[in-house]
């Protein structure tokens, strides 16, 4: 049982992706971040993530497609993320939130999404 990674494409381009099982918060590093509709938090906040506590002022809008379906989701922006296991950047750590809303699922044991939930239209009650 692994990590799972998926490639998002994002601002044109395919943007290596963590689906984080822990993170209840999706993040996206500044780089990727740039052209993307920002906007400054009212309050900072802090958040414990990759073993340190970092202070997170800005946020954006993150517009991306995940084996062809449309996701938009807001992210927090840090500098960095990290690295996977191969040492390649972490780009999007995309959160249990967001997964919730796309109907995203984590499938550990063969290290792969489950997008069978993933919603045609939005019921509002």
């Amino acid at each position: 049982m692994g990590r799972i990674y998926e490639s998002l494409i994002a601002r044109g381009k395919p943007r290596h992706c963590l689906f984080d099982s822990g993170a209840q918060n999706t993040y996206i590093v500044a780089e990727v971040a740039r052209d993307l509709p920002r906007w400054k938090m009212t309050v900072p906040f802090r958040s414990a993530l990759g073993g340190r506590v970092r202070r997170i002022r800005e946020m954006c809008g993150l517009s991306a497609r995940l084996q062809g379906r449309p996701i938009e989701t807001d992210a927090f922006i840090l500098p960095k993320l990290g690295a996977d296991e191969k040492g390649r950047p972490i780009e999007v750590l995309f959160g249990a939130l967001a997964r919730q809303r796309w109907g995203i699922g984590l499938v550990p044991k063969e290290e792969r999404l489950d997008l069978t939930h993933y919603p045609k239209e939005f019921v509002e009650f």
